[in-house]
């Protein structure tokens, strides 16, 4: 059996641009998606914060170093520049792997800059 996991995030990531015209896709700066092990043409999940839209859509590269977050072709109607998203990419993992995955996680500031990263999430208290 083949359990869903989360792969790798880049949270409280910024829209820097939101562009309906561009082929279709996110472009991500380079040095996010390595930092999270996210592929050029991944698959991946955006959760607009500012807006509650959730979509699929697949990655393409950005300017290393540029902090570029655009959201791109009929997706860019779903988010604005400056919005506050999540981005998430899966993967499959058979169960006797779940025990030992760990996903890469990175935070990020409000210039898409690296805050920290890590691999797992705290417990959530009440």
């Amino acid at each position: 059996m083949y359990i869903t996991m989360l792969k790798a995030k880049l949270h409280s990531a910024r829209v820097t641009h939101a562009e309906p015209d561009y082929e279709g896709s996110c472009a991500i700066d380079a040095d996010l998606l390595r930092a999270a092990n996210i592929h050029e043409f991944e698959q991946i999940q955006i959760y607009n914060v500012t807006n509650g839209e959730r979509f699929t859509t697949y990655v393409i590269q950005a300017e290393k170093g540029s902090g570029i977050i655009s959201i791109n072709g009929a997706a860019a109607h779903k988010a604005r520049p400056r919005d506050k998203i999540i981005i998430c990419a899966y993967c499959g993992l058979e169960q006797k792997e779940v025990a030992r995955f760990k996903p890469s996680l990175v935070y990020l500031d409000a210039d898409n800059r690296i805050v920290r990263t890590s691999n797992t999430i705290p417990v959530q208290a009440a």
